[in-house]
């Protein structure tokens, strides 16, 4: 008799096994609140902290008895149950050099750049020249410079981040998630490009 109870687990074992998909989706929420920390150590004028995002506690683990198929069910619901609460990885060393290396620029000639109004926020996450009347000739090769170094770590910033949570194929999302955080945390009299890519001031 238990000889085929152990055979019916492990016939439903098999067949729960093969109907659970777990579908790795992009957890947006996290990205958002993530991108959105980031911005703010970039933008803000005092030299940031990096701070780790604090973890989830795990949950107490649950005495079920020893029984068989609540084992074979803990082993498969914990499974899916992570792809329903993801998170995602946004600091390491890289980003961390990433981000330093913006705030440097935005407390320096970028800063001024979008304080004139000169360059803003592009719908797509990068930032571009808007106004090159607004920067005397003499300025203008250290403008288009800082700008060309601003996208080029940007670019790095998004694959990065993409690449450190094991999903390059995340990079368009989270370009999209920091874009749409760049203009949010905007500051007033900066320009940003909207939805049908006219420039707007904040």
């Amino acid at each position: 008799m238990r000889k085929l109870v152990y055979v019916i687990l492990t016939t439903m074992a098999v067949a729960l096994v093969g109907c659970v998909t777990i579908n790795v989706y992009f957890p947006e929420a996290a990205a958002q609140k993530a991108a959105d920390q980031f911005i703010g150590n970039v933008l803000d004028q005092a030299t940031p902290a990096a701070t780790p995002a604090p973890k989830q506690p795990a949950p107490a683990p649950k005495d079920n008895g020893n029984q068989p198929s609540a084992m074979l069910l803990d082993l498969l619901i914990p499974a899916a149950q992570a792809a329903d609460a993801p998170d995602i990885r946004i600091q390491t060393s890289a980003t961390e050099a990433i981000r330093g290396r913006m705030h440097e620029r935005i407390g320096g000639v970028l800063g001024s750049l979008l304080d004139s109004g000169a360059v803003g926020f592009t719908q797509d996450g990068m930032v571009a020249m808007r106004d090159a009347a607004k920067v005397p000739l003499s300025q203008r090769a250290q403008a288009n410079a800082a700008v060309a170094d601003e996208n080029r770590d940007r670019a790095a910033l998004y694959r990065e981040i993409a690449v450190a949570n094991n999903h390059p194929e995340w990079e368009s999302q989270i370009r999209a998630t920091f874009a749409k955080g760049w203009i949010e945390k905007a500051r007033a009299g900066w320009y940003y490009q909207n939805a049908a890519g006219a420039w707007q001031k904040k």
